[in-house]
């Protein structure tokens, strides 16, 4: 069964959060974080990407970057930007996109439940970003990452958050520069922490890495890094938990920088041999239903549609992301293994298509494809049973913020 516990956070003061309160390190770039932060300097940017503090032309995985990163926390710290939760708390973190809202419990998870497939994932992670969080964490003593979980939801749970929401005012309450609007409650009554801890412990046997795969196999190398050294604190690891029927997936499409020494020509002749291609022109391919895909190559859109007997219909074969990796990038454009392979490269839907023709347009890569999004219960259906999707299978709208709730490594 599922282990949680309450921590004492280190959170922005309530004039300041949505000052603070940034976008995940991982949905921007280094250029993208500078302009947030030259324009807004209380933003949490400069602990997640603290590349900002430095030279444009550092390498962001150096150390002095993971050294700026412990500098300008600390500086936050001592200069009352963010302050320490007394005790430890649960807080729930409620999320309103577009009129939808979606609310989850802000928890420690158990490192030995990600270690013992209590918490269960569904992708494999790629070794350099790996590193990369194992490195920040290690040098701040900070989980700044939420890892966003999922659960199959427990009326009983859903009811005591609700409850607490409507009984108490939100320890912040602000929409951001997105228009998604944040609202965060503290949870700081011990009878209602033990309650919410046992429903955990009795109604739900796992849970289930939605995004932050990186995240959580980082937290679990430090802790096994700091061995006999590490504290209770290092035992669990910063996550926000949703009931699954609050939550929806969107598109997370490719992009691959050349065509493997093919012409255009040849390649739309080698990528007929398991698709209907059809051209379409300017207009925008979306993708309405499994197996359809979008590809924008050389300033037009194709649709394609894979043919019938091109795909195995296990739970893996089936995915789009799955069919797009076998039969396209690896057949094809020869990236054998997308976690690792530098000619390959992920975009979240909730950038738009638009982001694919850019990225073509400029001559940053060669081809885009757009793809059909995954769903919960493949997600559900895959994790349970030990297998695991394509890297960046999944894309969840909306975001976290970094910054408003950090987990100290103490």
């Amino acid at each position: 069964m599922a282990q949680i516990r309450p921590f004492a956070a280190l959170r922005p003061q309530p004039a300041q959060a949505a000052a603070v309160a940034s976008r995940p390190y991982d949905v921007l770039n280094s250029n993208e974080a500078r302009e947030v932060v030259a324009n807004n300097p209380l933003s949490f940017l400069q602990v997640t990407k603290s590349e900002v503090s430095l030279s444009p032309d550092i390498d962001i995985h150096s150390d002095l970057v993971y050294e700026q990163a412990k500098k300008n926390l600390n500086a936050m710290i001592e200069q009352g930007i963010l302050i320490r939760e007394s005790k430890p708390c649960y807080y729930i973190y409620a999320l309103t996109m577009d009129g939808r809202t979606q609310t989850g419990l802000v928890a420690g998870s158990s490192v030995d439940d990600y270690n013992n497939d209590v918490i269960k994932k569904h992708e494999f992670t790629r070794p350099q970003k790996e590193q990369d969080r194992i490195n920040h964490i290690a040098t701040t003593k900070a989980q700044t990452g939420n890892v966003f979980l999922a659960y199959r939801a427990v009326n009983e749970l859903d009811e005591l958050i609700e409850g607490w929401k409507n009984k108490y005012a939100a320890l912040y309450d602000f929409t951001a520069e997105d228009g998604i609007r944040h609202a965060i409650w503290c949870v700081d009554d011990d009878a209602v922490q033990t309650q919410i801890t046992q429903i955990f412990e009795e109604k739900i046997p796992c849970t289930y890495i939605a995004d932050g795969h990186h995240r959580a196999a980082s937290a679990a190398k430090v802790r096994a890094a700091l061995g006999n050294e590490a504290g209770a604190s290092a035992d669990i690891f910063l996550t926000t938990l949703f009931p699954s029927n609050q939550l929806s997936i969107i598109d997370y499409n490719r992009v691959a920088v050349d065509l493997n020494g093919l012409s255009n020509e040849a390649f739309l002749e080698r990528i007929s041999k398991n698709f209907d291609c059809t051209l379409v022109g300017k207009s925008q391919v979306k993708p309405s239903q499994p197996h359809e895909f979008g590809m924008y190559l050389d300033g037009n859109w194709y649709r394609l549609h894979a043919k019938d007997g091109s795909y195995t219909n296990d739970p893996i074969g089936v995915l789009d992301v799955t069919i797009l990796q076998n039969l396209v990038l690896d057949q094809i454009l020869g990236i054998q293994d997308p976690r690792t392979d530098q000619r390959v490269d992920f975009v979240g839907g909730i950038r738009g298509l638009g982001e694919l023709e850019q990225r073509v347009d400029s001559g940053d890569v060669k081809i885009a494809f757009s793809l059909y999004p995954v769903t919960m219960d493949q997600l559900f259906d895959i994790a349970d049973s030990g297998q695991v999707m394509p890297p960046k299978s999944t894309w969840f709208e909306p975001k976290l913020r970094d910054g408003v709730l950090t987990h100290l490594i103490d």
